[in-house]
């Protein structure tokens, strides 16, 4: 039962969601977080911070991650399947069509709707996050690592991995 779990909490987020990993982030959040509860709200920012600062695609490290936790290898197996299945067939099924139609108004119009739907997606998932370090670790904390980031992102040419190591390293020593 456990797999089939595991199948559906990742299969489904990516037969839903358009625009790679970071647009079904939030969905795959919602599934294991709030209907299956395998993780809480913490335990997925910190697994998608290391997810992150990772090279290949976050949401096939998520599924490897989390389906290891939850059934052991079997389980990262099922949830890896799951998450790309879904491109895999769509990919396999569609590319001629839109082989034959790459260069119509109507399927480039089209690509420019999604985009709007990732960023409310993306902003909803920030919040979340911004809630849950504020509750967890203060909003002092949350300030400090916030602005730095911030900083480090917009006026340096630190890549985003590091930044994100900096804030695994401010949050255990300061909130270890």
């Amino acid at each position: 039962m456990i797999y089939w779990q595991l199948f559906l909490a990742f299969f489904i987020p990516n037969i839903v969601g358009y625009g790679g990993g970071p647009a079904i982030i939030p969905l795959i959040e919602n599934e294991v977080v709030g209907t299956y509860g395998w993780m809480t709200h913490q335990g997925f920012a910190e697994t998608l911070a290391l997810g992150n600062a990772l090279p290949s695609p976050i949401a096939t490290k998520m599924a490897g991650y989390i389906g290891y936790e939850v059934a052991g290898a079997g389980g990262a197996l099922v949830a890896v399947l799951a998450t790309v299945g879904p491109s895999l067939l769509l990919m396999l099924a569609a590319l001629g069509t839109l082989y034959r139609y790459r260069d119509s108004i109507k399927v480039k119009s089209m690509s420019q709707w999604v985009r709007p739907v990732v960023m409310v997606l993306m902003a909803y998932l920030t919040v979340s996050f911004l809630k849950e370090g504020m509750a967890t670790s203060g909003l002092v904390h949350t300030l400090i690592i916030a602005a730095v980031a911030a900083l480090l992102l917009l006026k340096t040419r630190v890549h985003p991995a590091l930044v994100v190591c900096f804030g695994l390293g401010y949050g255990a020593l300061l909130l270890g």
